[in-house]
């Protein structure tokens, strides 16, 4: 008679989320010519939650609109409500047309917005020059 052996993983203890209750936050939106990043972090960088033009249901080139940045604030606010953030400080980085509309979405959702600043790169030195032409 052959002995069946039943291999029996060991319990491993699941560690519990824990939801943490966050005030004040910060607000990152990355505007670009082609989407919208926005992004929820607390006062130390810590991401909470985040949304974007194509995650909200926008694909090609509505991605640009500032329609598109509006609804991606509006998820993403919602889900950072959970938190219980109630004040942010925006940070804008980018060029793209849904700047304006992401921050004007926090206060249709009730969030306070307690500064705005571009931290948007600027070059200092530039691309490479082209190679002289020689005639």
């Amino acid at each position: 008679m052959a002995k069946t052996i039943t291999k029996t993983s060991p319990t491993t203890a699941r560690r519990r989320k824990i939801k943490r209750s966050v005030t004040n936050g910060q607000m990152h939106v990355q505007a670009t010519f082609n989407n919208t990043i926005i992004t929820f972090t607390d006062e130390r960088g810590n991401s909470l939650s985040w949304a974007s033009s194509g995650s909200a249901g926008f694909k090609g080139s509505r991605k640009s609109t500032p329609f598109a940045a509006q609804t991606a604030a509006e998820r993403a606010a919602t889900s950072a409500k959970e938190y219980g953030i109630s004040r942010v400080d925006v940070l804008v980085s980018g060029v793209g047309s849904g700047r304006e509309s992401a921050i004007r979405a926090l206060t249709t959702m009730g969030i306070t917005v307690s500064s705005i600043k571009d931290v948007t790169g600027i070059p200092h030195g530039g691309c490479r020059p082209r190679k002289a032409r020689r005639v």
